[in-house]
């Protein structure tokens, strides 16, 4: 080794050694927007998502600059900045010599709702009359409109039954931002009593009082999988603390809004629940993980969560409202926790499970949002509201979310042992000129079936002979305008773009059903043989349902394929 001319400089052999680390160098300018975004926020590595959102919101993308100076200030890898910023389908990674997207962005939902009403028009002719240089219109997952399709969001301004005049006037009126509707406020809501039963349980409650009253109601878990909710808290209470309660607001199932129904309307019944049950299982923090596609509840989170610190109901910062990027597969609760720590949304291997090693490995609690709604609401009113509603030896009531081809798409609650027809009957029967033909009855995991099985009661446990589920309630309306085997291939894309990659089985499986489904006539043995061996090999849901329009529509649709 020898010293080269420059001070400080070796060199080995020939050559004048080198002045920087490998790598891309640190851009002083960068560093300095990374600081001011980030101000006197803590550098906690499980806040990466929110950092990249700030720098997104603030920039228009992310671009290579920001994601080394964000990697230097959190002392993370710029490898692992750059795995999650994309992962995520809300994060525009830009690198150098790349041309940024443009100022405006327009999502136009594709999903089955939306495309039965007319959603690729839609694109194409906002694509026609749009400056590309000055507009992106790009395809998006189910933004929770259904009962409005066709749907989209110009910025973050969603346009319900949209059309490209109502583009143009929001584009012309710079109409970008979220429009908060009328809902119930921490005054009012206080004012009908509102945390009122709370703090009683806060000062003298019995948790497993709570739990059996819970239990008692019959209250199952409304995210889709309906186990039984009170017994949750006996789980995670059964290991050591510090214990975290985590909600699942990430509603990205096809069809589904229950949800945002609610949480424009009455976020406190929710707030109450949740807190409810984050004192039955002497939770640390409640981590709400809201869908990002859901802006006006995500401000009205903020606001509430505000008032509630406000007002001495939580101490600041008990309750942590995270905000999702664009992940269908973070509804899956190990991929939800996965992200909540900042990382990309890849489901965990099982067991152990949730209750015993969540969020930063500690015991998790996790309920749905309708979940917790009604927590509040059997602890409130008792359990009768939900164990005295009986229909078609059904108990319990069910909140169905009915778009497609019905005269009044919404959302209904009605006995759990409803059929399609008492389902339709709500909506306004059929839309004027359609007739029934078939019903997707609780997302596309869950398939489609014929108009002749109108007789099933739609709730737990009652679809499992016939290959299907309730799932989240998610029900789409086909008539005899559509075909069967187009829906379930709008069902298989979706789940294509939404694999989270990491096993092959889904990956792949995904990718090759969409080019099977996609002849004129169906390979039904090989096809039979795909959705087999994603069923069976599958890590989470998301794989092993995926199967589920495919067989459903050779076994009730063979004539279409």
């Amino acid at each position: 080794m020898a010293k080269d001319n420059q001070d400080g400089i070796w060199k080995s052999g020939k050559g004048k050694g080198r002045h920087t680390t490998k790598g891309r160098q640190l851009d002083d300018g960068a560093l300095a927007d990374i600081l001011a975004l980030l101000g006197d926020r803590p550098r906690r590595r499980d806040l990466l998502i929110e950092f990249l959102h700030l720098v997104q919101d603030a920039y228009g993308h992310l671009s290579a600059a920001h994601l080394r100076a964000l990697a230097e200030e959190m002392r993370l890898s710029q490898a692992e900045v750059y795995e999650v910023a994309t992962f995520y389908a809300h994060f525009d990674v830009v690198k150098e010599g790349e041309t940024p997207p443009p100022a405006l962005t327009i999502r136009v939902c594709d999903s089955l709702s939306c495309e039965l009403a007319g959603a690729q028009a839609l694109k194409a002719a906002l694509e026609d009359g749009l400056d590309p240089a000055q507009v992106r219109v790009l395809r998006a997952p189910c933004m929770g409109r259904c009962d409005t399709a066709p749907a989209l969001e110009i910025g973050h301004n969603h346009i319900d039954h949209a059309t490209p005049a109502k583009v143009q006037a929001a584009i012309s009126a710079h109409d970008t931002h979220a429009h908060l509707p009328d809902y119930q406020t921490l005054a009012s809501y206080c004012a009908d009593g509102g945390y009122a039963v709370l703090d009683r349980l806060r000062a003298d409650g019995d948790w497993q009082a709570v739990q059996d009253k819970v239990l008692a109601s019959g209250l199952r878990g409304l995210g889709g999988a309906g186990f039984p909710s009170g017994r949750k808290w006996g789980f995670v209470r059964a290991h050591a603390g510090p214990r975290y309660l985590a909600v699942n607001g990430d509603e990205g199932e096809p069809g589904t809004f229950k949800d945002r129904y609610y949480l424009e309307r009455t976020p406190h019944v929710f707030l109450e629940g949740m807190l409810i049950a984050a004192w039955a299982v002497e939770a640390q923090t409640c981590f709400i993980y809201m869908r990002d596609e859901y802006p006006a509840v995500l401000d009205i989170l903020r606001r509430e969560i505000a008032a509630l610190e406000q007002a001495g109901i939580v101490a600041p910062g008990y309750i942590d409202l995270r905000r999702g990027a664009g992940a269908y597969i973070c509804g899956e609760e190990s991929a939800m926790i996965e992200s909540i720590e900042g990382k990309r949304g890849i489901p965990r291997h099982r067991p152990p499970f949730v209750a015993e090693v969540g969020i930063f490995g500690r015991p998790t609690l996790v309920h749905n949002v309708e979940t917790l709604l009604w927590v509040a609401r059997v602890c409130r009113e008792g359990p009768d509201i939900l164990s005295s509603v009986e229909k078609n030896g059904r108990k319990g009531l069910r909140s169905y979310s009915v778009s497609g081809r019905v005269a009044q798409p919404g959302m209904y609650v009605l006995p759990a042992g409803s059929t399609i027809t008492d389902v339709i009957a709500a909506a306004g029967g059929m839309a004027a000129g359609h007739v029934f033909k078939a019903y997707q009855p609780g997302g596309p995991s869950s398939g489609l079936l014929p108009a002749t099985m109108d007789d099933i009661p739609l709730d737990f446990d009652t679809l499992q002979p016939h290959d299907t589920f309730i799932g989240s309630a998610a029900v789409v309306v086909l008539s005899q305008q559509d075909r069967a085997r187009d829906a379930a291939l709008n069902m298989l894309r979706f789940f294509e773009d939404e694999s989270c990659g990491q096993c092959t089985p889904c990956r792949v499986g995904c990718q090759k059903a969409v080019q099977l489904m996609q002849a004129p006539q169906w390979d039904r043995a090989l096809l039979g043989d795909l959705c087999t061996a994603m069923a069976d090999a599958s890590i989470c849901g998301l794989g092993q349902a995926a199967p589920n329009p495919i067989r459903l529509v050779m076994r009730h649709f063979s004539d279409e394929i």
